[in-house]
């Protein structure tokens, strides 16, 4: 069986993530305490007790989404499975990057703690915005944003899957792209609740700053391939995931490549962290691709029963 492990991004995020998890399993318990204790703050309080407003702040989404994935990456690494493959979408590359041990999950920590603090400042320093555009292609949106170029900045930021792309840009811009977008027959042109312009050109600023910070850590060979934001292909040297860790700022997460190469690969996915929306991008690729969830200890149970069955049935056949 190749297996893939995939790492959730911003937005998932929701009071009360990973609390099942570390009630039940004292690894995840213990994984919440080492991020209070490496921040110095009570993460779990607001991973578990909100308010919403004070975890959906990205200083606190960011760390508290990594801190949930790592918890529930590591009790399926205890209990003996290990990846071919890791992919994260955007913040979830450094999820990635702990469970391929690229990275130490408390130097982890820090930079994405910083990297939440970085692109907010970016957002109020170059204000701009994100829309997800349904039921055009790759090509058309690209069109859209060159049209839609006159008013301002916008590109495509997140690559997610076939009809469900994300464009990021200046605020002026991107509403001229969903205009442009829905007359030219997207189903829908929603701009999405966030601080800024992410993926794009207008993150210069946290770009910057996070280079600095990437350029002070220690990074490791990785022990199996990580499928990069930046070009949906896979990085295994210290120094070329740090180079894609600094371009991913700047550039659109390339998660359909990603998840095609997954495909070819024919990898078991499991999604490690909160909610299942990497799960049902896989869906729109592939509908009968196998993938599991670990976010409660429900999913866990489901997930090694899952796993087992499929290593059993394998290498029985």
């Amino acid at each position: 069986m190749t297996l893939a492990f995939l790492f959730p991004g911003q937005g998932a995020q929701k009071v009360g993530m990973g609390q099942a998890l570390a009630e039940a399993h004292p690894l995840a318990r213990e994984t919440f305490a080492t991020a209070d204790r490496v921040l110095g703050m009570a993460l779990s309080a607001i991973c578990w007790q909100g308010p919403a407003e004070e975890l959906t702040k990205s200083v606190n989404t960011q760390p508290a989404l990594l801190t949930h994935s790592v918890a529930a990456w590591r009790l399926l690494d205890q209990a003996g499975f290990k990846p071919d493959y890791v992919a994260g979408h955007s913040l979830g590359e450094y999820s990635a990057c702990v469970a391929a041990g690229a990275l130490a999950f408390g130097d982890a920590l820090a930079l994405v703690r910083h990297r939440g603090e970085l692109m907010y400042q970016a957002g109020l320093t170059n204000p701009g915005t994100m829309a997800a555009i349904l039921g055009l292609d790759r090509a058309a949106v690209e069109a859209v944003c060159a049209e839609a170029g006159s008013a301002g900045i916008v590109c495509a930021a997140n690559l997610n899957a076939p009809g469900q792309i994300v464009i990021s840009g200046g605020i002026a811009a991107v509403e001229r792209a969903c205009e442009i977008a829905k007359a030219r027959g997207a189903k829908r042109a929603l701009r999405l609740q966030v601080s800024g312009a992410f993926h794009s050109p207008l993150m210069a600023p946290a770009a910057a700053g996070l280079t600095e910070a990437l350029e002070r850590v220690t990074l490791h060979d990785a022990r199996c391939p990580i499928l990069a934001n930046i070009t949906g292909t896979a990085v295994t040297k210290a120094d070329d995931i740090r180079a894609a860790l600094k371009a991913q700022l700047l550039g659109a997460v390339q998660w359909e490549d990603t998840m095609q190469a997954l495909v070819a690969a024919r990898a078991t996915c499991v999604e490690l962290g909160t909610g299942t929306v990497l799960r049902g991008l896989l869906r729109t690729l592939a509908k009968d691709a196998p993938s599991f969830n670990v976010d409660d200890p429900d999913s866990l149970a489901a997930t090694l029963a899952g796993l087992g069955s499929t290593v059993s049935t394998r290498e029985g056949a």
